[in-house]
């Protein structure tokens, strides 16, 4: 049904909802086109026309993107988001696939239904990674004095085994504070995920599913700052959303 290559007169998918009725937004899309529903039953992919059938990853197209997620979390729609490229042949291939799958979207929509994407990062807010964790590690402190002493030069292996022990550290340190947070934010969310830390200075990146609810937001960040109150000032907390659930989507299409 899908894909990222060329398709005359195609449509962009942004999203599959619940709901059998057709109906256009008041918010446009990737080229300032219309969005609407193409429906099939009891769910509905959200799309909009594109005239080449080519998009490419610019940032104009992915904050055109964003921008229709945002509007239809803004309507109340349990929202299944879709990756970015996704190009259908046209109406009738969108509603073969929603009739095929449709059981599996409606358990999806179930489970998102009321609810947002909340994310969370926490990371060392120090000068110097390695120098931090050499203060704070005696373990550490004593190898990197052993191996780079005053009047030592460092071989490659001692530099080799100097840095296994700093990530061993490291790892630790992310997976020891990652179970604390987690467990401050598991009363006032539904689920919680952990995602792979893209960067050094980075101690967690959580993604957490929340009620939709002022409530549920308002316990969120209750969690947040009361999780942040086990940390010193080494470390920087970043909260955002609330999103489309993007990582609590777990879809196998039948094509």
């Amino acid at each position: 049904m899908a894909q990222t290559g060329a398709v005359k007169g195609g449509r962009y998918l942004y999203a599959v909802v619940s709901g059998s009725e057709t109906r256009t937004f008041s918010f446009t899309g990737l080229n300032d086109q219309p969005v609407y529903t193409l429906a099939h039953q009891e769910v509905a992919a959200v799309v909009s026309d594109l005239a080449n059938g080519q998009i490419r990853p610019e940032r104009r197209h992915l904050a055109a993107q964003q921008a229709v997620l945002k509007g239809l979390m803004q309507e109340s729609l349990a929202v299944l988001p879709m990756a970015f490229g996704i190009i259908a042949d046209g109406p009738k291939a969108i509603q073969k696939i929603l009739a095929r799958n449709q059981g599996a979207l409606l358990r999806q929509l179930q489970r998102v239904a009321g609810k947002v994407e909340m994310g969370l990062r926490v990371s060392w807010d120090v000068p110097n990674i390695f120098e931090y964790f050499v203060n704070s590690h005696q373990e550490l402190r004593l190898a990197r004095d052993r191996l780079v002493g005053p009047s030592r030069y460092p071989s490659q292996e001692d530099k080799i085994q100097l840095g296994r022990l700093f990530d061993r550290c490291l790892q630790e340190d992310r997976e020891t504070f990652t179970d604390q947070v987690a467990e401050t934010l598991a009363p006032c969310c539904l689920e919680i995920k952990r995602n792979r830390c893209r960067q050094e200075h980075e101690v967690m990146n959580l993604v957490c599913l929340v009620g939709r609810d002022s409530q549920c937001q308002e316990q969120f960040e209750e969690g947040i700052f009361t999780a942040a109150r086990l940390f010193d000032n080494h470390y920087a907390f970043d909260y955002n959303g609330p999103w489309a659930p993007h990582n609590f989507v777990d879809l196998d299409l039948k094509i």
